[in-house]
């Protein structure tokens, strides 16, 4: 993998963190290139004030924000959370503090917030940063799955959906009762109308939100929600609630069926996860995904962006590996909760009251 720096890489406030930060990946076997354009993973130092963004050239870039925020970071999510948007991170560093009371907290587009300490730029480098660095290894590492080809063929019969599509719009409204889907980030509000037309150009995004449901049509196909949706409202066939046909591998996207003239939305980042899992096990009829957590869930080691194949292909292996994989709950680091069941009204009759809205973060 090949990485590079970008912005205010040269100011005082940056420059420890930057020479640290190199060397640690460059330790790790991963090499450094003046050209941001010629790397996998761009490290974007940035001033709170001014969250200046990285434009990719193509999807396989990945993005980490590095800021310096002043004072206590009391609320991360509500101060730290726009600055990911903003600088259209894949991953946001925030820098809080000097010397022995130094923080570093990490925020992801998941929402997720967590915290090293014990180090910073004034104790133990080698040991702090090693700790940062396996941060960013997933990224390092992670090839985005989210491209869509969709097709206009979708049986007539099915333009207003079936029983499997009515389960998920039913699931999709208890989310919501039981608080379970965070609101959509307004991500208009924050961003300049250039950049989201830049965001929707390279990766079809049009808003931000979280969890996603899908359930078996055949052996071949499912229906899941639609990205930037709200999951309560999930009306339209091919705009809130997809048909998803296979995954091409020569072109890293994922098959869609939809009615004709229609313009199709993106399927869900997570369909090549749900893919995968629908491939392996054919008693799996439903997938539910949400930003929550159970108590004492096996757990993936890493914290792999959404819409990777190395997050699918973790998650995967852990399904295969519980006692029954059409009833398995597995616990994504950081992240949530991927539940497999016989239908999306049995996996709520198995977990009800028992996912916590807070997910664990380390």
């Amino acid at each position: 993998m090949r990485f590079s720096f970008h912005g205010q890489t040269g100011q005082p406030t940056f420059e420890w963190f930057a020479e640290g930060i190199r060397r640690a990946l460059e330790e790790n076997g991963h090499a450094f290139v003046e050209a941001a354009d010629d790397a996998s993973l761009v490290i974007n130092f940035f001033p709170e004030a001014s969250p200046r963004w990285f434009r990719r050239n193509g999807q396989a870039v990945f993005v980490t924000g590095v800021t310096r925020i002043e004072g206590p970071l009391d609320q991360p999510l509500e101060r730290g959370y726009p600055l990911l948007v903003k600088s259209l991170s894949n991953l946001l560093v925030a820098l809080v503090g000097e010397g022995a009371d130094a923080e570093t907290h990490f925020l992801t587009p998941e929402q997720g917030h967590y915290v090293v300490r014990d180090g910073g730029h004034n104790g133990n480098h080698r040991a702090f940063f090693r700790q940062v660095y396996e941060r960013l290894a997933p990224l390092a590492s992670s090839t985005l799955i989210v491209d869509n080809v969709p097709a206009p063929d979708l049986p007539p019969e099915l333009w207003n959906g079936d029983a499997a599509t009515d389960s998920i719009r039913r699931a999709g409204v208890r989310l919501q009762a039981l608080e379970l889907l965070p609101a959509p980030f307004p991500i208009a509000d924050v961003l300049s109308p250039d950049v989201l037309r830049h965001l929707r150009r390279l990766f079809g995004i049009g808003g931000l939100s979280y969890g996603n449901l899908s359930a078996r049509h055949d052996e071949a196909s499912f229906w899941m929600s639609a990205s930037g949706v709200d999951k309560s409202r999930l009306l339209e066939i091919g705009r809130d609630i997809m048909l998803v046909t296979g995954y091409d591998r020569d072109r890293g996207a994922m098959l869609l069926s939809v009615p004709p003239e229609i313009e199709p939305r993106r399927v869900s980042v997570d369909a090549i996860e749900h893919w995968m899992v629908y491939r392996e096990h054919p008693a799996v009829a439903a997938i539910l995904h949400v930003h929550g957590w159970m108590e004492g869930v096996p757990c993936t080691a890493f914290n792999y962006p959404c819409g990777t194949y190395e997050l699918a292909k973790a998650v995967a292996d852990m399904v295969r590996e519980a006692e029954d994989p059409a009833r398995a709950v597995v616990g994504l680091k950081n992240h949530g909760l991927t539940i497999t069941g016989r239908s999306l009204d049995e996996i709520f009759e198995r977990t009800e009251g028992k996912i916590l809205p807070s997910v664990p973060m380390t």
